[in-house]
């Protein structure tokens, strides 16, 4: 009879799970590991919305724009977050996003005026090695070294675009010279940041590609204070990382509703301590990041010229590692 008794508040229990509207972003795997924001931000946007937030990983940055671009108007995402200043241009060709209609307050090294994507973070990239080594100061003195290097891949990772943009911006006409040249120090390519940077931890490479705030996570979260970033004298890439809304998302008022929560504290405090980059607002940044490096100089290409650029720096890329 006990049984039987509780029958109907299963069933209502089960109906109301099932109304419960839900809202689908498409995101990197980084960012939903257990050790990602993800899981913090689920659960407090979920106490917020009365919804179900469900995360989708797609590989690195880059592999999100590309899934996106096969899926098409028929993509279950209602959200798209992990893109970067380097594929903006391209995602907005798509004609899949819709424009944020937000004016937000933000704290960014650069001023923002994109209508169709809102920023959630931002870092510098920076190779990062061991404390107590004296390492080179600029790319040219890198390739001249004899130090291996662990990089990604540009065409799925935007860490490993974000390192040819850096080229480019530093170097121009140069950069298809200074691959050359770098070429014997790049052990290997991976396809994503997690990867290149756990084969730095096992001590398959002098130094990986990541950002200057990668020590943070050493200091703060294993006490230990033994991986520092390189400061380059050419300056150092930014990376402001992005979200956006799809056009065709059957959850308009919800993904506009988590773009506003993305922007509060509620998701921004969780940022530097889960995704080891700096808020895209103003907050106070825990106690151990500032004892990171701080550029003297920030690169950044345009959203247009990042674009532009992409496929000869792509091309200058793979023929230097081709010989």
């Amino acid at each position: 009879m006990k049984y039987l008794a509780l029958v109907p508040g299963l069933f209502a229990a089960s109906i109301a799970v099932a109304e419960q509207p839900v809202l689908t972003v498409l995101t990197y795997d980084s960012f939903v590991s257990d050790w990602g924001p993800g899981p913090a931000v689920e659960a407090a946007f979920e106490a917020e919305c009365g919804c179900d937030l469900k995360f989708v990983s797609a590989g690195d940055g880059a592999a999100v724009l590309s899934r996106l671009k096969m899926e098409g108007t028929r993509s279950e995402a209602d959200v798209v977050l992990g893109l970067d200043t380097n594929l903006t241009a391209e995602a907005k060709a798509t004609g899949l996003f819709a424009a944020h209609g937000q004016a937000p307050d933000l704290t960014l090294p650069v001023a923002w005026d994109d209508d169709t994507f809102l920023p959630f973070d931002w870092g510098w990239f920076a190779f990062v090695g061991l404390a107590g080594t004296e390492y080179p100061k600029d790319f040219k003195a890198l390739a001249a070294s004899d130090l291996k290097v662990v990089i990604q891949d540009p065409r799925s990772s935007t860490p490993g675009l974000g390192l040819l943009m850096w080229v480019k911006a530093a170097y121009g006409d140069e950069a298809g010279a200074i691959w050359a040249e770098l070429a014997d120090n790049i052990v290997t390519v991976t396809p994503g940041w997690s990867e290149a940077y756990g084969l730095f931890l096992e001590g398959e490479a002098d130094l990986v590609l990541s950002y200057t705030t990668s020590p943070a996570y050493h200091l703060i979260a294993e006490e230990d204070a033994g991986k520092v970033a390189l400061p380059f004298d050419e300056g150092h890439y930014l990376q402001v990382e992005v979200a956006g809304k799809l056009a065709g998302s059957d959850q308009p008022v919800l993904a506009d509703q988590f773009l506003n929560f993305m922007l509060s504290r509620a998701f921004q405090e969780v940022i530097p301590t889960t995704n080891w980059m700096y808020p895209a607002t103003a907050l106070e940044l825990p106690k151990g990041f500032e004892t990171l490096i701080q550029p003297t100089k920030t690169l950044l290409l345009s959203a247009e010229a990042a674009q532009a650029a992409r496929e000869s720096a792509l091309e200058e890329w793979r023929a230097a590692l081709s010989r």
